[in-house]
């Protein structure tokens, strides 16, 4: 007999203990009826089994676990019960967020998503002729007018829009790219591999610093050559020795040349913006130079759902809405909704209202001033401050979701710090609360960002980490 299953005096062997485990039905049956029974049933099933295997390989040390079946269990059902998917108190500073969904929406978008969803909508119907209608159609008025261009659609996300632009207009011919601009971003996405599957023949000139005009010119091959291709860095950098050539010098060499140029802009805005000494170009300047297709996002320094926006000539953007891949890249009607919403927001004037950019005009000074009402909110739901450290610092923090990546925004936020709980322990506290909390750490501390928190959280993110800090 191995040690394990060897009976330690006072104790029961483990086939006794294994004889001893609830029927499954009957631990089901014990669990709290408000949840309901198909959980009570699963989360009883893999508690009974976990217990079984843990009282054979350590019997010893399972068998103290045994009295604590039934809160394990209901714990267990409780989560099982719970959409996967759920909300996050942001607290890391990091506006848009990839992991936690980029940025909220806007009130007018989330209204009109919950309009369409809740019965039916003229998503692919014509009310005036009462026939069949396109859902592009719901953008055709209100993206061309905000860039400029002829025409436009949208598909799922950026990397399809590229994906969808290269597979119909450079399928088995090639797409000049500098080296400097054949990046990977996040998710593994590489500009070569899309280049692969669309079909395209993808021609590499420059260097990885440096790319001319003339570069471009020179790979050029009359009936071969479909696109000159203009890849954004999204959240890459080059300083120093470099040079590249804009997306108008791109145009023009084109129209000399009579090939198509297109430019993928990564997160795009819709107006001039600079930050932080960095300047992103407008959508309508870069259609203005004489661009022939555009890609950008909608959920990054737009603020919409997520989305791949294209622009362009019309003649080009009606054959990507023919190709076999718009229907399989297509957005649902929500998605939809909330996105011509989001740029008729941008075209009345309107995007302050769009969390996006109420987050990033908060001045540093508002910020301190929310620390300190946080503050003020976890020592009264606490009652005291014994072991207890909370303090207001000033810092900065990306934007993130590799949107201006050379640009930290001034933010404040509540330095947490117990004396009883690592930093570590309070941060996986606050992921495991309802609703999580995302923090960050920093100087043995967690740090709450009021930046990427809402005014209207303020008192739930109080309450979570009054919580975690009042913890056993």
């Amino acid at each position: 007999m191995s040690d394990a299953a060897t009976p330690t005096p006072g104790r029961p062997t483990v086939a006794a203990q294994l004889r001893q485990l609830p029927q499954v039905h009957r631990l089901a049956e014990s669990l709290p009826h408000a949840i309901p029974g198909v959980y009570r049933v699963a989360a009883s099933q893999a508690v009974l089994a976990r217990a079984r295997l843990a009282l054979r390989e350590a019997p010893n040390l399972a068998a103290e676990r045994l009295a604590h079946l039934g809160e394990e269990a209901a714990a267990l059902a409780a989560r099982m019960a719970s959409p996967h998917l759920d909300r996050v108190i942001n607290g890391t500073g990091v506006i848009l967020h990839t992991n936690l969904g980029r940025a909220p929406l806007a009130e007018a978008a989330l209204a009109q998503v919950d309009r369409v969803a809740r019965g039916y909508s003229t998503l692919e119907w014509d009310p005036e002729t009462g026939r069949r209608g396109s859902r592009l159609s719901h953008l055709d008025e209100v993206l061309p007018a905000l860039t400029g261009a002829e025409a436009a659609m949208a598909v799922n996300n950026n990397a399809a829009a590229v994906l969808l632009a290269l597979s119909t207009l450079a399928a088995g011919r090639s797409v000049v790219v500098s080296r400097g601009q054949l990046v990977e971003i996040g998710g593994a996405f590489r500009i070569p591999d899309v280049m692969r599957v669309s079909g395209a023949r993808l021609v590499e000139v420059g260097t990885t610093n440096k790319t001319r005009l003339s570069d471009y010119a020179s790979a050029i091959v009359p009936g071969e050559t479909a696109l000159l291709l203009h890849v954004h860095p999204s959240n890459f950098r080059q300083t120093g020795f470099v040079e590249s050539v804009a997306p108008g010098e791109l145009a023009a060499l084109g129209r000399e040349a009579g090939v198509g140029v297109m430019a993928d802009l990564g997160s795009g805005v819709l107006f001039p913006l600079t930050m932080g000494g960095t300047d992103e170009p407008a959508v309508r300047e870069v259609v203005a130079a004489g661009v022939d297709v555009t890609t950008f996002s909608g959920d990054k320094l737009l603020g919409g759902p997520q989305a791949g926006l294209i622009v362009g000539r019309a003649e080009l953007v009606a054959a990507m809405r023919r190709h076999p891949l718009a229907r399989a890249l297509r957005l649902d009607k929500m998605t939809l909704a909330a996105l011509e919403v989001t740029l008729r927001l941008y075209r009345e004037g309107r995007q302050s209202e769009i969390p996006l950019w109420q987050m990033l005009s908060q001045s540093a000074d508002r910020l301190a001033q929310r620390a300190g009402r946080l503050r003020r909110l976890v020592v009264r739901q606490l009652g005291g401050m014994a072991g207890v450290h909370l303090a207001v610092r000033r810092t900065t923090a990306p934007v993130g979701g590799g949107a201006l990546p050379e640009v930290m925004s001034t933010t404040a936020v509540l330095a947490v710090r117990s004396e009883s709980w690592p930093a570590e322990a309070l941060e996986a506290r606050l992921r495991a609360g309802t609703p999580a909390m995302a923090v960050r750490l920093a100087e043995d501390a967690v740090w709450v960002d009021l930046r990427t928190v809402a005014p209207a959280e303020e008192r739930e993110a109080a309450g979570c980490i009054a919580r975690a800090l009042a913890a056993p």
